[in-house]
């Protein structure tokens, strides 16, 4: 279904400015929890391991609240880097290995959450 709306404005001169038309066919059409994840499945690893980057961690973010966020999918471990020069401060990013492919799919469709 393609629909293209128009607005008028009208200005104190008398001068119609017409705004560019909206090309609704290339909005989405349900909320983004509904759409199929945008994510190329021939890209994704063959064989284990099946390993997700986990970016833009706070540095406060434990093993566990990793593994709470991915509950229900097959995680098998979670590496955080942490600074070598400061081995108590974590790097900001992390890894995430996971026991089967559907798993890192079902992962991979939670970015930016």
């Amino acid at each position: 279904f393609l629909s293209v709306v128009s607005t008028t404005w009208h200005s104190n001169d008398d001068d119609v400015y017409r705004a560019p038309p909206i090309d609704r066919s290339l909005l989405p059409t349900a909320p983004r929890a509904a759409r199929e994840p945008n994510i190329d499945r021939s890209r994704l690893p063959k064989s284990p391991p099946y390993t997700a980057f986990l970016g833009n961690l706070p540095y406060d973010v434990t093993e566990e609240s990793i593994k709470d966020f991915f509950r229900g999918l097959n995680i098998s471990a979670v590496r955080l880097p942490r600074e070598p020069t400061n081995p108590e401060r974590l790097k900001g990013f992390g890894y995430a290995e996971f026991e089967d492919i559907d798993s890192l799919f079902q992962a991979l469709s939670l970015n930016e959450e």
